[in-house]
């Protein structure tokens, strides 16, 4: 059955289904209508915390202290993040190697342009 459906227009997935008019792929919770046209890598827009417009490259500072899961670690606030990479999947859409904690990914709501 799953050779009628469409697979995932975002991360080409076969296991996608059928949720009334949309489609939903069960990988990355990506849904879309059977006419909708396919996403690009342009259309892909990350704020931060204030509206402004972040790409692949730029430095930002952390806004709040975050707590590092699974770690007593602390990211402190305005921890400066150099040479940021912008992920399109998933609630952390940002790559990044945070000094004296390592390789770590984020939200851009908690993160401001420098």
């Amino acid at each position: 059955m799953s050779d009628l459906l469409p697979a995932c227009p975002k991360c080409e997935s076969e296991y996608t289904y059928q949720d009334g008019a949309m489609f939903v792929c069960p990988e990355c919770a990506y849904e879309w209508d059977e006419q909708a046209s396919t996403p690009t890598s342009d259309s892909l827009e990350i704020v931060d915390a204030v509206g402004n417009r972040l790409q692949d490259g730029d430095t930002v500072t952390v806004i709040k202290d975050l707590k590092i899961k699974g770690s007593s670690q602390v990211v402190k606030i305005g921890t400066k993040v150099k040479n940021i990479r912008l992920l399109d999947h998933g609630d952390h859409n940002i790559d990044c190697k945070v000094d004296g904690v390592g390789p770590m990914k984020l939200k851009s709501e908690f993160v401001k342009k420098v």
